[in-house]
């Protein structure tokens, strides 16, 4: 059976290289320039597959992919880009690309992706095309280019338009909290409450009455009805962190709600019901708590519909580069101040670092220099990177925590104390500033200001 595909991209040399690479193994290769030559070109003989760039003049790869969506649903499309543009990953697997492909290409894999595709085509042959509901993209803008980071947000792109439970795991401080909120974003729900939940800050009776809420008289101090995260939620999201370290107790009351739709307030005799989507998150090892009895079995495959695996910054320190330079840019932003550059110096000592805290501590770190930057110019001198640390696990909550405090004092000390701006530099919401300032027992000289 022949097999079809378009190329599209405005740059002659690519098509003429794609052109020759893949036009093996019986696949018939036509090209075009632009999305309105792909246009016409599929109005006259219907190709199997359009592989299309995103940047071009005219329409680009996703208003092509929009078109083809409406004039031939039976084309698959896969989209490329150079850009470090992560949210658009989402944004083109939930319009209903089947890949998305990162310039410069890996001819190899793209080979392998093709041939997944025509294969997947011929399983399907007589089936209808289901096609994603159009929405809202990510809102959060995550920034890099390593492979494993695309793959996470193709399945972002994928699992937004549906309410399946989904569990996020990675090292603190990778962006776990992030990925909830970009799939959050890109859902039918997005204009819902985006609840998050840090499971660790209460202990597991306080914990209950905060998501389950209570009422009045049901324990000493509750001297009014309270609503709970669940029922604050709604239809949008209740994000769990540190789902791996909750009591026994508390996850069999989850285990309830995540199978019934309803939870008990704590002292209620009737249950709320609750359409919120559960993601949760954890550093943890699941698989060994279950083994060890500390986690509910049942519950770890209620949650773990859909797993998303998030890499340490250690795995993918190609990252490293275009996160300073965006970090660098939303800190000059929140401080109304012309962003610093980073010298050739402070980039390379940036590369060198082994990143134990992650995107966290590589905030932090950047936070620091900006402030201290003179001249416009972060120099190494302002990283205070010091010696580079290796990465241990059985030390690795000690620095993270110490990581993040030393955030939240560097940052409160920049804009003396004014909590709006440092929730704003920091992308927290007032309260959650709050607690974090209340866990860490930052000093109140700091954090006293509460504008």
């Amino acid at each position: 059976m022949g097999r079809s595909l378009l190329i599209v991209d405005d740059d002659p040399r690519v098509r003429a290289s794609l052109s020759r690479a893949l036009g093996v193994n019986d696949i018939s290769v036509s090209t075009a320039a632009n999305a309105e030559e792909a246009l016409s070109a599929v109005s006259k003989d219907l190709p199997d597959v359009v592989l299309s760039d995103v940047r071009m003049p005219g329409l680009g790869g996703m208003e092509l992919l929009t078109v083809l969506r409406e004039r031939a649903p039976g084309v698959d499309v896969m989209l490329m880009t150079a850009f470090d543009d992560l949210p658009l990953v989402a944004a083109a697997m939930r319009e209903g690309a089947v890949d998305f492909l990162v310039k410069p290409l890996d001819l190899h894999q793209l080979r392998r992706v093709l041939e997944r595709v025509f294969d997947d085509r011929a399983t399907r042959a007589h089936a209808p095309v289901r096609i994603a509901d159009a929405g809202d993209v990510a809102r959060k803008r995550l920034v890099g280019r390593d492979p494993r980071m695309v793959d996470v947000f193709k399945i972002v792109g994928q699992v937004a338009p549906t309410r399946t439970n989904v569990v996020i795991r990675g090292e603190s401080g990778t962006g776990k909290e992030l990925i909830a909120e970009a799939i959050h974003a890109s859902s039918p729900y997005a204009k819902e409450p985006f609840v998050a939940v840090n499971c660790t800050a209460l202990p597991s009776t306080l914990l209950e009455s905060e998501l389950f809420g209570h009422v009045r008289g049901s324990f000493t101090g509750a001297t009014a009805d309270r609503r709970g995260r669940f029922a604050q939620a709604g239809r949008g999201t209740i994000f769990l962190d540190e789902i791996g370290d909750t009591s026994l107790e508390f996850q069999s009351k989850l285990l309830r709600v995540l199978q019934e739709r309803e939870f008990y307030p704590v002292g209620a005799d009737r249950p709320e019901r609750t359409e919120a989507r559960v993601i949760a998150a954890t550093h943890r090892n699941l698989e060994r708590l279950v083994s060890a009895g500390e986690f509910r079995e049942d519950l770890y495959y209620r949650l773990r519909v859909v797993e998303i695996t998030v890499p340490p910054l250690r795995e993918r320190i190609g990252d490293v580069v275009p996160l300073a330079e965006h970090l660098v840019r939303k800190v000059s932003n929140a401080q109304a101040r012309r962003a610093p550059t980073i010298s050739r110096e402070a980039l390379d000592a940036l590369m060198a670092h082994t990143w134990p805290g992650n995107v966290r501590e590589l905030e932090n770190c950047l936070t620091r220099a900006t402030v201290l930057a003179t001249g416009d110019v972060i120099r190494p001198e302002h990283l205070a990177l010091g010696t580079t640390t290796e990465f241990t696990p059985a030390g690795r909550l000690t620095t993270l925590e110490q990581v993040e405090r030393d955030h939240l004092v560097q940052v409160l000390s920049a804009v003396k104390g004014h909590k709006a701006r440092a929730a704003k530099i920091l992308g927290v919401s007032r309260p959650r500033l709050d607690r974090l300032i209340r866990r860490y027992e930052i000093e109140p000289d700091i954090s006293d200001n509460p504008a």
